[in-house]
Protein backbone atom coordinates (compact mmCIF):
# COMPACT_ATOMS: atom_id res chain seq x y z
CA UNK A 1 0.00 0.00 0.00
CA UNK A 2 1.39 3.39 -0.96
CA UNK A 3 2.13 6.07 1.61
CA UNK A 4 -0.71 8.17 0.19
CA UNK A 5 -3.18 5.31 0.58
CA UNK A 6 -2.05 4.72 4.15
CA UNK A 7 -2.50 8.40 4.99
CA UNK A 8 -5.95 8.35 3.36
CA UNK A 9 -6.98 5.29 5.40
CA UNK A 10 -5.71 6.89 8.62
CA UNK A 11 -7.48 10.18 7.77
CA UNK A 12 -10.74 8.39 6.96
CA UNK A 13 -10.53 6.31 10.12
CA UNK A 14 -9.83 9.37 12.22
CA UNK A 15 -12.73 11.23 10.66
CA UNK A 16 -15.10 8.32 11.34
CA UNK A 17 -13.94 8.14 14.93
CA UNK A 18 -14.48 11.89 15.33
CA UNK A 19 -17.98 11.67 13.83
CA UNK A 20 -18.79 8.73 16.09
CA UNK A 21 -17.53 10.67 19.09
CA UNK A 22 -19.91 13.53 18.21
CA UNK A 23 -22.86 11.35 17.13
CA UNK A 24 -22.85 9.16 20.23
CA UNK A 25 -23.77 11.91 22.73
CA UNK A 26 -26.31 13.29 20.24
CA UNK A 27 -28.02 9.88 20.08
CA UNK A 28 -27.86 9.60 23.87
CA UNK A 29 -29.42 13.06 24.12
CA UNK A 30 -32.30 12.14 21.82
CA UNK A 31 -32.86 8.94 23.78
CA UNK A 32 -32.99 10.92 27.01
CA UNK A 33 -35.41 13.41 25.40
CA UNK A 34 -37.75 10.48 24.79
CA UNK A 35 -37.22 8.94 28.23
CA UNK A 36 -37.80 12.26 30.04
CA UNK A 37 -40.55 13.40 27.62
CA UNK A 38 -38.52 16.55 26.99
CA UNK A 39 -38.58 17.65 30.64
CA UNK A 40 -37.49 21.22 31.29
CA UNK A 41 -37.46 22.22 27.62
CA UNK A 42 -34.93 19.44 27.04
CA UNK A 43 -32.46 20.73 29.62
CA UNK A 44 -32.74 17.63 31.79
CA UNK A 45 -31.61 15.47 28.86
CA UNK A 46 -28.95 18.01 27.82
CA UNK A 47 -27.34 18.34 31.25
CA UNK A 48 -27.35 14.59 31.77
CA UNK A 49 -25.77 13.99 28.36
CA UNK A 50 -23.16 16.69 28.97
CA UNK A 51 -22.26 15.22 32.37
CA UNK A 52 -21.93 11.65 31.08
CA UNK A 53 -19.97 12.71 27.98
CA UNK A 54 -17.63 14.84 30.11
CA UNK A 55 -16.94 11.93 32.46
CA UNK A 56 -16.16 9.67 29.49
CA UNK A 57 -13.88 12.33 27.96
CA UNK A 58 -12.12 12.78 31.30
CA UNK A 59 -11.56 9.03 31.53
CA UNK A 60 -10.19 8.92 27.97
CA UNK A 61 -7.80 11.79 28.66
CA UNK A 62 -6.28 10.37 31.85
CA UNK A 63 -3.25 8.72 30.18
CA UNK A 64 -2.65 11.34 27.51
CA UNK A 65 0.09 13.89 27.51
CA UNK A 66 -0.70 17.33 28.87
CA UNK A 67 -1.05 18.77 25.33
CA UNK A 68 -3.44 16.02 24.20
CA UNK A 69 -5.70 15.86 27.25
CA UNK A 70 -8.19 18.34 25.81
CA UNK A 71 -8.68 16.41 22.56
CA UNK A 72 -11.40 14.04 23.92
CA UNK A 73 -13.38 17.09 25.04
CA UNK A 74 -13.64 18.55 21.52
CA UNK A 75 -16.44 16.17 20.41
CA UNK A 76 -18.22 16.83 23.71
CA UNK A 77 -18.20 20.58 23.05
CA UNK A 78 -19.41 20.10 19.46
CA UNK A 79 -22.19 17.71 20.53
CA UNK A 80 -23.18 20.04 23.38
CA UNK A 81 -23.48 22.96 20.96
CA UNK A 82 -25.55 20.91 18.50
CA UNK A 83 -27.94 19.55 21.10
CA UNK A 84 -28.29 22.91 22.86
CA UNK A 85 -30.16 24.17 19.76
CA UNK A 86 -32.95 21.73 20.65
CA UNK A 87 -33.37 23.38 24.06
CA UNK A 88 -33.58 27.03 23.00
CA UNK A 89 -36.94 28.48 21.78
CA UNK A 90 -36.77 30.61 18.64
CA UNK A 91 -40.40 31.81 18.71
CA UNK A 92 -42.49 33.32 21.53
CA UNK A 93 -43.57 30.79 24.15
CA UNK A 94 -46.90 32.56 24.80
CA UNK A 95 -49.62 32.24 22.17
CA UNK A 96 -49.44 34.81 19.37
CA UNK A 97 -52.91 34.88 17.82
CA UNK A 98 -53.43 35.69 14.13
CA UNK A 99 -54.39 39.32 13.44
CA UNK A 100 -58.01 40.20 12.72
CA UNK A 101 -59.34 39.38 9.27
CA UNK A 102 -60.13 42.46 7.16
CA UNK A 103 -63.41 41.11 5.76
CA UNK A 104 -65.22 39.69 8.82
CA UNK A 105 -65.38 40.60 12.49
CA UNK A 106 -64.01 38.13 15.02
CA UNK A 107 -66.24 37.59 18.03
CA UNK A 108 -65.25 35.58 21.07
CA UNK A 109 -67.87 33.46 22.80
CA UNK A 110 -67.41 31.78 26.17
CA UNK A 111 -69.19 28.42 26.07
CA UNK A 112 -70.63 26.65 29.08
CA UNK A 113 -67.98 23.93 28.62
CA UNK A 114 -65.26 26.41 29.56
CA UNK A 115 -64.01 26.87 25.99
CA UNK A 116 -63.62 30.39 24.60
CA UNK A 117 -63.89 30.24 20.82
CA UNK A 118 -63.49 32.64 17.93
CA UNK A 119 -66.76 33.07 16.04
CA UNK A 120 -67.45 34.43 12.54
CA UNK A 121 -70.89 35.42 11.29
CA UNK A 122 -71.88 35.87 7.66
CA UNK A 123 -75.48 37.11 7.55
CA UNK A 124 -77.48 36.71 4.33
CA UNK A 125 -76.31 39.21 1.72
CA UNK A 126 -79.99 39.84 0.87
CA UNK A 127 -82.05 39.87 4.11
CA UNK A 128 -85.17 39.38 2.01
CA UNK A 129 -83.86 36.00 0.85
CA UNK A 130 -82.88 34.78 4.33
CA UNK A 131 -83.15 31.02 4.83
CA UNK A 132 -85.07 30.24 8.02
CA UNK A 133 -82.51 27.85 9.58
CA UNK A 134 -79.00 29.06 10.60
CA UNK A 135 -76.07 27.11 9.16
CA UNK A 136 -73.10 26.22 11.40
CA UNK A 137 -69.76 25.27 9.81
CA UNK A 138 -67.21 22.94 11.44
CA UNK A 139 -63.83 23.18 9.75
CA UNK A 140 -61.19 20.47 9.53
CA UNK A 141 -57.98 20.30 11.45
CA UNK A 142 -58.77 18.97 14.01
CA UNK A 143 -57.27 22.04 15.75
CA UNK A 144 -56.72 24.50 12.94
CA UNK A 145 -57.82 27.98 12.00
CA UNK A 146 -60.45 28.45 9.31
CA UNK A 147 -58.61 29.13 6.07
CA UNK A 148 -59.30 32.09 3.82
CA UNK A 149 -60.41 29.60 1.15
CA UNK A 150 -63.09 28.30 3.54
CA UNK A 151 -64.14 31.82 4.47
CA UNK A 152 -64.77 32.53 0.76
CA UNK A 153 -67.00 29.48 0.55
CA UNK A 154 -68.96 30.62 3.60
CA UNK A 155 -69.38 34.03 1.98
CA UNK A 156 -70.79 32.31 -1.11
CA UNK A 157 -73.37 30.48 1.03
CA UNK A 158 -74.30 33.78 2.68
CA UNK A 159 -74.86 35.31 -0.77
CA UNK A 160 -77.36 32.50 -1.37
CA UNK A 161 -79.40 33.51 1.66
CA UNK A 162 -77.87 31.41 4.43
CA UNK A 163 -77.24 32.83 7.87
CA UNK A 164 -73.78 31.31 8.36
CA UNK A 165 -71.92 30.89 11.64
CA UNK A 166 -68.50 29.33 12.01
CA UNK A 167 -66.23 28.91 14.98
CA UNK A 168 -62.66 27.79 15.35
CA UNK A 169 -62.52 24.86 17.72
CA UNK A 170 -60.78 25.39 21.05
CA UNK A 171 -57.05 25.85 20.53
CA UNK A 172 -57.38 26.63 16.82
CA UNK A 173 -57.02 29.98 15.07
CA UNK A 174 -58.07 32.81 17.37
CA UNK A 175 -59.74 30.55 19.94
CA UNK A 176 -58.20 30.23 23.39
CA UNK A 177 -56.04 27.24 24.24
CA UNK A 178 -57.11 24.42 26.54
CA UNK A 179 -54.96 22.36 28.88
CA UNK A 180 -53.58 19.56 26.73
CA UNK A 181 -55.47 16.80 28.54
CA UNK A 182 -58.79 18.50 27.72
CA UNK A 183 -58.40 18.09 23.95
CA UNK A 184 -60.65 15.12 23.27
CA UNK A 185 -63.17 14.26 20.60
CA UNK A 186 -65.85 14.16 23.31
CA UNK A 187 -64.96 17.74 24.30
CA UNK A 188 -65.30 18.80 20.67
CA UNK A 189 -68.82 17.36 20.57
CA UNK A 190 -69.74 19.08 23.84
CA UNK A 191 -68.41 22.36 22.46
CA UNK A 192 -70.64 21.99 19.39
CA UNK A 193 -73.64 21.40 21.63
CA UNK A 194 -72.69 24.41 23.76
CA UNK A 195 -72.20 26.58 20.68
CA UNK A 196 -75.66 25.78 19.32
CA UNK A 197 -77.13 26.50 22.77
CA UNK A 198 -75.21 29.80 22.96
CA UNK A 199 -76.41 30.74 19.48
CA UNK A 200 -79.96 30.57 20.79
CA UNK A 201 -81.74 30.27 17.44
CA UNK A 202 -83.37 26.88 17.89
CA UNK A 203 -82.43 24.02 15.62
CA UNK A 204 -79.56 24.56 13.19
CA UNK A 205 -78.15 22.95 10.08
CA UNK A 206 -74.53 21.82 10.46
CA UNK A 207 -71.88 21.32 7.77
CA UNK A 208 -68.84 19.41 9.01
CA UNK A 209 -65.77 19.03 6.81
CA UNK A 210 -63.00 16.44 7.32
CA UNK A 211 -62.32 16.21 11.07
CA UNK A 212 -65.26 18.58 11.50
CA UNK A 213 -67.28 15.80 9.89
CA UNK A 214 -66.04 13.44 12.60
CA UNK A 215 -67.28 15.81 15.30
CA UNK A 216 -70.62 16.05 13.50
CA UNK A 217 -70.91 12.26 13.10
CA UNK A 218 -70.31 11.70 16.77
CA UNK A 219 -72.80 14.45 17.60
CA UNK A 220 -75.41 12.62 15.52
CA UNK A 221 -74.78 9.55 17.70
CA UNK A 222 -75.58 11.60 20.82
CA UNK A 223 -79.35 12.23 21.13
CA UNK A 224 -78.86 15.26 23.41
CA UNK A 225 -76.82 16.99 20.68
CA UNK A 226 -78.60 15.73 17.56
CA UNK A 227 -81.90 17.01 19.01
CA UNK A 228 -80.57 20.53 18.37
CA UNK A 229 -79.90 19.85 14.69
CA UNK A 230 -82.31 20.25 11.77
CA UNK A 231 -80.11 18.74 9.04
CA UNK A 232 -76.50 17.60 8.87
CA UNK A 233 -73.96 17.45 6.04
CA UNK A 234 -70.82 15.34 6.50
CA UNK A 235 -68.17 16.25 3.93
CA UNK A 236 -65.29 13.80 3.30
CA UNK A 237 -64.93 12.75 6.94
CA UNK A 238 -62.10 11.17 8.87
CA UNK A 239 -62.63 7.99 10.95
CA UNK A 240 -65.57 8.24 13.34
CA UNK A 241 -64.20 5.92 16.08
CA UNK A 242 -61.43 3.54 17.03
CA UNK A 243 -62.55 0.51 15.01
CA UNK A 244 -63.04 2.66 11.90
CA UNK A 245 -59.62 4.30 12.30
CA UNK A 246 -57.99 0.87 12.15
CA UNK A 247 -59.58 0.02 8.81
CA UNK A 248 -57.08 -0.18 5.98
CA UNK A 249 -58.29 0.28 2.46
CA UNK A 250 -57.96 2.32 -0.68
CA UNK A 251 -58.48 6.04 -1.03
CA UNK A 252 -60.05 7.98 -3.88
CA UNK A 253 -58.72 8.63 -7.36
CA UNK A 254 -55.07 9.78 -7.50
CA UNK A 255 -54.38 13.02 -5.67
CA UNK A 256 -51.68 15.62 -6.33
CA UNK A 257 -49.48 14.27 -3.52
CA UNK A 258 -45.91 13.82 -4.85
CA UNK A 259 -46.91 15.55 -8.10
CA UNK A 260 -47.32 19.17 -7.05
CA UNK A 261 -44.36 21.52 -6.60
CA UNK A 262 -43.06 21.56 -3.05
CA UNK A 263 -44.51 24.03 -0.57
CA UNK A 264 -42.54 27.25 -0.33
CA UNK A 265 -41.96 29.45 2.67
CA UNK A 266 -40.31 29.05 6.07
CA UNK A 267 -40.54 25.71 7.86
CA UNK A 268 -40.26 25.20 11.57
CA UNK A 269 -38.96 21.72 10.82
CA UNK A 270 -35.79 23.29 9.45
CA UNK A 271 -35.03 24.41 13.01
CA UNK A 272 -33.55 21.61 15.18
CA UNK A 273 -35.80 22.28 18.19
CA UNK A 274 -39.04 21.93 16.26
CA UNK A 275 -37.79 19.24 13.89
CA UNK A 276 -37.03 17.07 16.93
CA UNK A 277 -40.23 17.97 18.81
CA UNK A 278 -42.69 17.55 15.93
CA UNK A 279 -40.86 14.54 14.51
CA UNK A 280 -40.83 12.62 17.80
CA UNK A 281 -44.46 13.56 18.51
CA UNK A 282 -45.52 12.30 15.11
CA UNK A 283 -43.69 9.03 15.76
CA UNK A 284 -45.46 8.72 19.10
CA UNK A 285 -42.17 8.95 21.03
CA UNK A 286 -43.15 12.23 22.73
CA UNK A 287 -46.57 12.92 24.22
CA UNK A 288 -48.60 15.90 22.95
CA UNK A 289 -48.03 17.63 26.31
CA UNK A 290 -44.28 17.04 26.16
CA UNK A 291 -42.07 19.22 28.30
CA UNK A 292 -39.82 19.92 25.31
CA UNK A 293 -42.06 22.60 23.79
CA UNK A 294 -45.25 24.08 25.15
CA UNK A 295 -48.50 24.05 23.23
CA UNK A 296 -48.37 27.81 22.56
CA UNK A 297 -44.78 27.66 21.31
CA UNK A 298 -45.59 24.79 18.99
CA UNK A 299 -48.58 26.66 17.58
CA UNK A 300 -46.48 29.77 17.02
CA UNK A 301 -43.72 27.82 15.30
CA UNK A 302 -45.76 25.63 12.93
CA UNK A 303 -46.13 27.03 9.39
CA UNK A 304 -48.14 26.14 6.31
CA UNK A 305 -44.99 24.78 4.63
CA UNK A 306 -44.66 22.28 7.50
CA UNK A 307 -47.76 20.53 6.16
CA UNK A 308 -45.68 19.49 3.16
CA UNK A 309 -47.52 17.20 0.76
CA UNK A 310 -50.63 17.07 2.98
CA UNK A 311 -51.96 20.17 1.21
CA UNK A 312 -51.36 18.68 -2.25
CA UNK A 313 -53.14 15.49 -1.20
CA UNK A 314 -56.38 17.50 -0.94
CA UNK A 315 -56.42 18.11 -4.72
CA UNK A 316 -56.81 15.90 -7.78
CA UNK A 317 -53.70 14.85 -9.68
CA UNK A 318 -54.91 16.90 -12.64
CA UNK A 319 -54.73 20.04 -10.49
CA UNK A 320 -51.18 19.41 -9.27
CA UNK A 321 -49.78 22.49 -10.96
CA UNK A 322 -52.59 24.88 -10.14
CA UNK A 323 -53.18 24.30 -6.44
CA UNK A 324 -54.50 27.57 -5.01
CA UNK A 325 -53.12 29.35 -1.99
CA UNK A 326 -55.47 28.14 0.73
CA UNK A 327 -54.53 30.71 3.30
CA UNK A 328 -52.39 33.72 4.10
CA UNK A 329 -49.29 33.48 6.26
CA UNK A 330 -50.90 35.80 8.82
CA UNK A 331 -54.12 33.80 9.08
CA UNK A 332 -52.63 30.28 9.04
CA UNK A 333 -52.83 28.51 12.37
CA UNK A 334 -52.39 24.85 13.22
CA UNK A 335 -51.86 23.14 16.56
CA UNK A 336 -49.92 19.91 15.90
CA UNK A 337 -49.89 18.70 19.51
CA UNK A 338 -53.60 19.31 20.19
CA UNK A 339 -54.51 17.76 16.84
CA UNK A 340 -52.52 14.62 17.62
CA UNK A 341 -54.16 14.45 21.04
CA UNK A 342 -57.69 14.59 19.59
CA UNK A 343 -56.84 12.06 16.89
CA UNK A 344 -55.54 9.72 19.58
CA UNK A 345 -58.79 9.98 21.53
CA UNK A 346 -60.67 9.00 18.36
CA UNK A 347 -58.40 5.98 17.88
CA UNK A 348 -58.88 4.99 21.51
CA UNK A 349 -62.67 5.32 21.44
CA UNK A 350 -65.05 2.34 21.18
CA UNK A 351 -67.42 1.86 18.27
CA UNK A 352 -70.23 4.42 18.02
CA UNK A 353 -72.11 2.34 15.43
CA UNK A 354 -74.82 1.18 17.89
CA UNK A 355 -75.59 4.78 18.86
CA UNK A 356 -75.37 6.03 15.27
CA UNK A 357 -77.99 3.48 14.19
CA UNK A 358 -80.51 5.37 16.32
CA UNK A 359 -79.83 8.70 14.59
CA UNK A 360 -82.90 10.45 13.17
CA UNK A 361 -81.39 13.73 11.91
CA UNK A 362 -81.66 13.94 8.09
CA UNK A 363 -78.10 13.70 6.84
CA UNK A 364 -76.16 14.01 3.58
CA UNK A 365 -72.74 12.53 2.92
CA UNK A 366 -70.34 14.20 0.46
CA UNK A 367 -67.45 12.13 -0.97
CA UNK A 368 -64.69 13.63 -3.11
CA UNK A 369 -63.54 11.80 -6.24
CA UNK A 370 -59.84 12.31 -5.45
CA UNK A 371 -60.21 12.07 -1.70
CA UNK A 372 -57.12 11.41 0.38
CA UNK A 373 -59.34 9.79 3.02
CA UNK A 374 -59.76 6.03 3.30
CA UNK A 375 -63.05 5.26 1.57
CA UNK A 376 -64.36 3.11 4.43
CA UNK A 377 -64.27 6.16 6.73
CA UNK A 378 -67.18 7.57 4.74
CA UNK A 379 -68.95 4.32 3.87
CA UNK A 380 -68.96 3.27 7.54
CA UNK A 381 -71.17 6.28 8.27
CA UNK A 382 -73.40 5.45 5.31
CA UNK A 383 -73.70 1.85 6.47
CA UNK A 384 -74.52 2.59 10.11
CA UNK A 385 -76.54 5.83 10.01
CA UNK A 386 -80.07 5.12 8.74
CA UNK A 387 -80.77 8.86 8.58
CA UNK A 388 -78.30 9.40 5.70
CA UNK A 389 -80.80 10.31 3.00
CA UNK A 390 -78.42 11.35 0.26
CA UNK A 391 -74.84 10.66 -0.86
CA UNK A 392 -73.15 12.98 -3.33
CA UNK A 393 -70.02 11.70 -5.05
CA UNK A 394 -68.28 14.92 -6.09
CA UNK A 395 -66.46 14.49 -9.43
CA UNK A 396 -63.35 16.48 -10.31
CA UNK A 397 -62.39 17.53 -6.79
CA UNK A 398 -60.12 16.33 -4.04
CA UNK A 399 -60.57 16.33 -0.29
CA UNK A 400 -60.90 20.13 -0.23
CA UNK A 401 -64.04 20.21 -2.37
CA UNK A 402 -64.64 23.99 -2.30
CA UNK A 403 -61.20 25.00 -3.49
CA UNK A 404 -61.84 28.05 -5.67
CA UNK A 405 -60.79 26.29 -8.88
CA UNK A 406 -63.17 26.65 -11.82
CA UNK A 407 -66.78 26.26 -10.70
CA UNK A 408 -65.97 23.91 -7.80
CA UNK A 409 -67.28 26.30 -5.14
CA UNK A 410 -70.54 26.80 -7.02
CA UNK A 411 -71.00 23.06 -7.51
CA UNK A 412 -70.36 22.33 -3.84
CA UNK A 413 -72.73 25.11 -2.80
CA UNK A 414 -75.43 23.75 -5.13
CA UNK A 415 -75.17 20.30 -3.53
CA UNK A 416 -75.30 21.77 -0.02
CA UNK A 417 -78.24 24.05 -0.80
CA UNK A 418 -80.28 21.37 -2.58
CA UNK A 419 -80.13 19.11 0.46
CA UNK A 420 -80.82 21.81 3.01
CA UNK A 421 -83.83 23.00 1.04
CA UNK A 422 -85.12 19.50 0.29
CA UNK A 423 -84.69 19.98 -3.45
CA UNK A 424 -83.77 17.30 -6.04
CA UNK A 425 -80.14 16.20 -6.05
CA UNK A 426 -77.85 18.00 -8.53
CA UNK A 427 -75.88 14.73 -8.77
CA UNK A 428 -76.96 11.09 -8.65
CA UNK A 429 -77.58 9.72 -5.16
CA UNK A 430 -74.43 7.55 -5.20
CA UNK A 431 -73.31 5.37 -3.61
CA UNK A 432 -76.38 4.05 -1.84
CA UNK A 433 -76.06 1.58 1.02
CA UNK A 434 -76.60 -1.36 -1.26
CA UNK A 435 -73.87 -0.04 -3.57
CA UNK A 436 -71.13 0.11 -0.91
CA UNK A 437 -69.52 -3.27 -1.80
CA UNK A 438 -69.44 -2.36 -5.50
CA UNK A 439 -68.19 1.17 -4.76
CA UNK A 440 -65.29 -0.20 -2.73
CA UNK A 441 -64.54 -3.03 -5.15
CA UNK A 442 -64.39 -0.64 -8.09
CA UNK A 443 -61.99 1.58 -6.11
CA UNK A 444 -64.09 4.64 -6.78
Amino acid sequence: MSAFAKRLVRLTGGLLLALTAVATPVVVFLGLIVLTDGAGSGLAAWLTTLAVASVVALWRSRRRTRAARLVPFVPVVVAAALTATVCVPTVPTTRQFPPALPFVATQHWSLNTGSRVAVYHYPPADPGARRPIPLVYLNGGPVRGISVLDHRFLQLLARQGYDVYAYEQAGGGRSDLLPMDQYTISRSVRDLNAFIHRLGKGKVDVLGFSSGGVVLTRALADPSVSARMHRAIIADPGPMDGPTSRITGHKGRPSARDLAPGMTGPRSTHIPRYAVAFGLMRLGLLTPDTGLIGQAEGDNAFTAADLGSDTASAYCARDAHRIPSEDTADNFSFSPAASLRIQQTVRDSPSIAPQLRRSKTPTMLMIAECSSQVRQWATAILAHDPAVQRTQYMPGVGHHMWNGLGDNNDRAAAVVSAFLQGEPTPLPNHPGREEIPTFLRDRR
